[in-house]
């Protein structure tokens, strides 16, 4: 890789690990959100999942934006809003304010300096053959914010209180369009594949069947990760577990996710993508049948975010590195777009049904058991994809 290459991989791994470890972290704030604005757990994961579900659907358009104007000024108004709807939330009095600020604003903003369009920026210069350990170097910068941030932002919330950590985390965010500098050194570079139009590009996707099954497979990741990045703390708490112990299972998920992004990104490069995600679901569908399973304490609960951890965005290379692979990084923010568009209507869906089982029935049993469902579908799905370039890449490069 080029000295131009590494610039944009360092400062790319900044910006994704401040703009989506800080995204990991919001589960600490359902207990104290939730009391002090008298609204139960279903609404707090209404609010994370219309925030999933409007960064997931704002994805296509600004990979399309990005894959056309380059990524940074698409970066820079995401920082804009993101960094706006948490100082926002900080004034939230009821469910309104905290949909219009932690919701609405917070998922449009999250749609830039997030992984999308950094992995697209960076996939531009990396060749094929080193792409997937980049993108698992990338993809591990979130999990090592999500470490920081997740046992800091409760630092933060018993020492000052929610409102005040709102505002303190706006002004971090704020200060990521310098980061961005560094991405210009690869606004020369010629993204892979042949010259395709976007009609062509979206038409070739939605033909092939490994495109299609990658996206539906996503849609369980999401599912995972927000459910228990927004319900385990509480989860645990109410299991007898200390917050302190909640709050660092959540963070050791981050961290092991260093190594299990890293790892897993690394593996892609040597075997199947696509048997290897295989693996990572029907791993964490077993992992999520234990919880039901094994006693519930301080040390069980950090045993969890260790493993879970492993699993937990390792996801992301190999899938991303598929879609590169498969059809070139041409239109690759708008392709990894839908894919990751598909991953937020999971995030939705596993945000707020969590809150609302709990409220319904008073505890997260049946929330583990079907998450422990939806990942062996996901096993299933990958299983038949077609991880193969197009033949007009090979046409291109021969």
């Amino acid at each position: 890789m080029t000295r131009q290459a590494w610039i944009m991989v360092v400062c790319g791994v900044l910006i994704v690990m401040v703009g989506g470890g800080l995204r990991q972290a919001f589960g600490v704030f359902l207990r104290p959100v939730a009391l002090d604005l008298d609204i139960g757990r279903q609404l707090f994961g209404l609010v994370i999942a219309a925030q999933a579900l409007i960064y997931g659907v704002s994805q296509p358009a600004a990979g399309l934006l990005a894959d056309r104007y380059g990524s940074i000024r698409i970066i820079i108004a995401g920082v804009v809003l993101y960094a706006a709807g948490l100082w926002m939330a900080s004034f939230a009095t009821d469910a309104v304010d905290l949909f219009i600020s932690l919701g609405v604003l917070v998922g449009l903003g999250l749609s830039g300096p997030t992984q999308v369009l950094v992995l697209g920026a960076v996939g531009k210069v990396v060749p094929n053959e080193k792409r997937s350990l980049v993108f698992g170097t990338v993809i591990a910068s979130t999990s090592l914010g999500m470490f920081f941030f997740v046992p800091g932002v409760q630092q933060l919330l018993d020492t000052l209180g929610w409102r005040e950590t709102f505002v303190i985390l706006a002004l971090m965010i704020a200060v990521l369009p310098l980061f961005t500098i560094g991405l210009r050194t690869g606004s020369t570079v010629q993204a892979s594949g042949p010259s395709q139009s976007l009609r062509e590009a979206i038409g070739e996707a939605s033909s092939h069947s490994g495109y299609l099954f990658l996206t539906a497979g996503f849609f369980v990741c999401g599912f995972h990760v927000t459910f228990i990045a927004t319900h385990l703390p509480a989860f645990l708490i109410d299991n007898g577990v200390s917050s302190t112990a909640a709050a660092y299972s959540l963070g050791l998920i981050g961290l092991c996710n260093v190594a299990g992004a890293y790892i897993f990104g690394a593996l892609g490069d040597r075997f199947s993508k696509k048997n290897l995600l295989c693996w990572i679901y029907f791993g964490r569908a077993v992992l999520m049948g234990m919880v039901l399973i094994v006693p519930i304490n301080d040390v069980t609960a950090l045993i969890f975010g260790v493993f879970m951890g492993l699993l937990w965005l390792a996801t992301v290379p190999l899938t991303s590195g598929i879609v590169a692979q498969v059809f070139g990084t041409r239109y690759f923010s708008m392709l990894f777009g839908v894919v990751m568009m598909s991953h937020q209507f999971g995030s939705f869906a596993g945000a707020w049904l969590g809150g609302y089982i709990y409220d319904t029935t008073g505890t997260y049993d049946l929330m583990w058991a079907a998450s422990v469902g939806v990942g062996l579908l996901a096993t299933a799905l990958h299983w038949p994809i077609r991880e193969q370039p197009l033949a007009r890449l090979s046409q291109e490069t021969a």
